[in-house]
């Protein structure tokens, strides 16, 4: 990765969210811990859980355009039978996420195939020690371990101004993770918009409807592995 051209993506959410005078902006989306899924799909269609921060939210994107719905759309259109149901929260940290975990899984009325993990970002935008990061996400892959659903991680990377010490304690939680927990890794969920502005929405750290497509097909088919993979150890 170049470590230059990643510098803009999160720049300036370093400088909104690290000015104790100013305020982080307020999504478009109410905060929410109430999963939503697709009312397109069959009920018994195995569930993809998408367990995430704005990523997965879909931040200021119209209805339907966020990633799950997308992911959903175009497993669908390869044949596969799926229901995606985002469980994303914008501004989540891991430990905010961890903290509704339980929560958000006790309350579905099917339990997931597969959890995708999406989480990290926030953490790292706001400078949060990458110790407290690896421990709750490492805590949550234990959690559903322990529920026995299977999950996979979308990683995230630190910005190169954070330092070279935050960097090399951030970037590896994932595959660390990956490997200890024996799950798939999306090692940069954003390696395909990154540097890429048409991609992005103004504020230079979230993806746009067509980032979104991008990410999607980019992760649709390890996507599509971990399910395959998932389904026929649950047999």
């Amino acid at each position: 990765m170049r470590a230059r051209a990643f510098l803009p993506l999160v720049s300036l959410a370093l400088l909104v969210g690290g000015c104790s005078g100013q305020k982080t902006p307020e999504p478009l989306e109410r905060r929410s811990d109430a999963p939503q899924a697709s009312s397109s799909v069959v009920d018994d269609a195995p569930v993809i859980l998408a367990f995430g921060d704005s990523l997965y939210a879909g931040y200021q994107l119209d209805q339907g355009q966020g990633y799950p719905p997308r992911l959903e759309a175009a497993m669908r259109a390869g044949g596969i039978k799926v229901r995606v149901v985002n469980a994303g929260v914008s501004g989540d940290t891991t430990a905010a996420a961890l903290g509704r975990l339980a929560f958000t899984l006790d309350n579905q009325p099917v339990k997931p195939a597969l959890v995708m993990v999406g989480l990290g970002g926030n953490d790292m935008l706001r400078g949060l020690p990458p110790a407290q990061t690896r421990a709750n996400l490492d805590a949550i892959l234990a959690e559903l371990k322990k529920r026995g659903i299977p999950a996979m991680l979308t990683g995230m990377l630190a910005a190169p101004n954070l330092g070279a010490e935050y960097v090399a304690a951030f970037n590896p939680i994932w595959p660390s993770l990956a490997k200890k927990y024996d799950v798939p890794l999306v090692p940069f969920f954003l390696q395909p918009i990154f540097d890429k502005p048409a991609l992005q929405l103004p504020d230079h750290m979230h993806p746009n409807a067509q980032g979104v497509d991008v990410l999607v097909a980019a992760t649709e088919p390890q996507v599509a592995r971990a399910l395959a993979q998932a389904l026929k150890t649950a047999r």
